[in-house]
């Protein structure tokens, strides 16, 4: 699921930096803001790409830690006794 999800939201990125890369008006400055567009939309998906991929397979696993408070069967009147309430 996660090569497919990549691919797709390359197709859709790319799709949109092409209309975006096409409806910069000509003139004097074409090539810079043509440049700007290609970079933003390539930064901004590679970013999401990491960050997607990096959820896929975390380095740090969650570990639950059990108390011995936590490892009763869940009687809590034993507790509000205990303290006088």
């Amino acid at each position: 699921m996660g090569l497919l999800t990549i691919f797709i939201s390359f197709l859709v990125y790319a799709g949109i930096g092409a209309v975006g890369f096409s409806l910069v008006p000509r003139g004097e400055d074409q090539f810079v803001y043509r440049t700007a567009v290609a970079l933003t939309f390539t930064s901004t998906w590679l970013m999401w790409a990491i960050t997607y991929l990096a959820q896929l397979n975390p380095l740090v696993v969650p570990e639950r830690t059990w108390t011995l408070h936590h490892a009763g069967a869940g009687d809590h009147s034993s507790s509000i006794a205990g303290h006088g309430l």
